[in-house]
């Protein structure tokens, strides 16, 4: 069974920093594409950044040039470092394996930037 264990969110003053992290128990971590989403109080669930197995990286427009996104195949480990944030960065947070068959999501994590 495919566990997602994430840390880091927390509240942030705007313009600062967070540092989300996911750690995954799948065995097939290294040969699929993982990454971040987050999703605002009525709002659709968005993809925030992804890497693929060979290293191919994704960013949604918004958080380009401040947020990246690496991962760790012998940790098993996705971080989301996320520079100069802003307002509109609060959400919930969710780590995403994306296999074949079916995607494993995290439990969430909240984010919250307010002065």
């Amino acid at each position: 069974q495919v566990q997602l264990v994430e840390s880091g969110g927390g509240l942030v003053q705007p313009g600062g920093s967070l540092r989300l992290s996911c750690e995954a128990s799948a065995s097939f971590f290294s040969i699929i594409t993982v990454g971040w989403y987050r999703q605002a109080p009525g709002k659709e669930r968005e993809l925030v950044a992804a890497v693929t197995s060979t290293g191919n990286i994704n960013y949604v427009d918004s958080v380009k040039g401040r947020f990246t996104i690496s991962r760790d195949n012998a940790k098993k480990t996705v971080i989301l470092q996320m520079n100069s944030l802003k307002p509109e960065d609060t959400s919930v947070y969710y780590c995403n394996l994306k296999t074949t068959f079916r995607d494993y999501w995290g439990q969430g994590t909240q984010v919250t930037v307010s002065s």
